[in-house]
């Protein structure tokens, strides 16, 4: 594995080999991104490349002083998009662009904005119909901003611990019940380790910066302007129905993190796009125990078919 780009704390990870398709993950702004790699025999990002594609991760990294300025549309602008040029002009072809939950945003509004730089778009438990959410998760998320209101002027950032107990508070009893089921695992089992890497990798997120958190609780949660066509990125409408390239919408049905009501409506707007509904959660069907046989196997026969 090795850095194809970087530009301050982010990285662009290489796992295939020279020659292969690119295609390019772009993850959460909140999670990392090895999710995606997580431990032997749960690395998505392997699995692909042992088929012949040439995986790259993003990985976004802490965000520091010029990251701190950055809303959405800036990460898209000058992260992002500069990330794809440089990446296709190094493999001397478009790039397969899969983005994960809020990654797929901005995945989405890269390949509408630049499409010269994309052969085809994955989106992964992608959000678009904000007002799909849960009214526990709206709630909590509309109070989200005012309590770190001075911690957010300070340092430009909000606390990833912030971000972290407004999750837990949407669902409290989620987490009683995932211990608890975790206790009765006999410590031999395979899943009990797939289980601590799991939320080793919970517990390992990154600050958003302040502007962006603002765009996510007021833009998206608030004003639901992706579903509304009145999302911008740089003066331009970010529509869906405006993309012309292949696209694959993956849509968990036991997501808790985004509904599938909410990312559903992505497969409707796009021309031509195919839909997969897979039986599994929002982590589950990238990392669990049953991956391979929900994602990652229709993953790669769609990419080597239109990648």
């Amino acid at each position: 594995m090795s850095v194809l780009w970087s530009c301050g704390d982010m990285r662009v990870l290489d796992y295939g080999q020279p020659g292969g398709r690119p295609v390019l993950f772009v993850p959460s702004l909140i999670n990392r991104g090895y999710i995606l790699d997580l431990m032997p025999g749960r690395s998505m990002l392997r699995h692909l490349a042992a088929q012949g594609l040439r995986p790259l991760l993003l990985e976004w990294g802490w965000p520091g002083e010029d990251e701190r300025r950055l809303d959405v549309g800036g990460y898209v602008q000058a992260r992002l998009e500069p990330a794809l040029a440089d990446i296709a002009d190094q493999c001397g072809q478009p790039v397969t662009v899969a983005g994960y939950c809020m990654g797929g945003l901005l995945a989405l509004a890269a390949a509408q904005r630049r499409p010269d730089l994309v052969r085809a778009l994955v989106l992964l438990a992608t959000p678009w119909d904000f007002g799909a959410a849960s009214p526990e998760a709206i709630r909590t998320l509309s109070r989200l901003l005012a309590p770190h209101a001075g911690m957010m002027a300070l340092t430009g950032t909000l606390p990833i611990d912030a971000l972290q107990t407004a999750f837990a508070a949407v669902d409290p009893a989620s987490i009683i019940r995932k211990f608890r089921d975790f206790g009765a695992l006999p410590q031999e089992d395979p899943r009990t380790a797939l289980y601590v890497a799991m939320e080793d990798w919970l517990s390992d997120g990154v600050p958003l910066a302040a502007p962006v958190a603002i765009d996510c609780v007021r833009d998206w949660y608030g004003a639901n302007l992706p579903m509304q066509g009145a999302w911008q990125v740089g003066g331009t409408e970010i529509q869906p129905q405006r993309l012309s390239l292949p696209t694959l919408v993956v849509v968990p049905a036991r997501d808790r993190i985004v509904p599938p009501g909410s990312a559903l409506p992505l497969a409707g707007l796009i021309p031509g796009a195919t839909l997969l509904q897979v039986a599994g959660g929002h982590v589950g069907m990238v990392a669990g125990p049953r991956a391979e046989g929900l994602l990652w196997t229709p993953l790669t026969a769609w990419l080597q078919q239109h990648a």
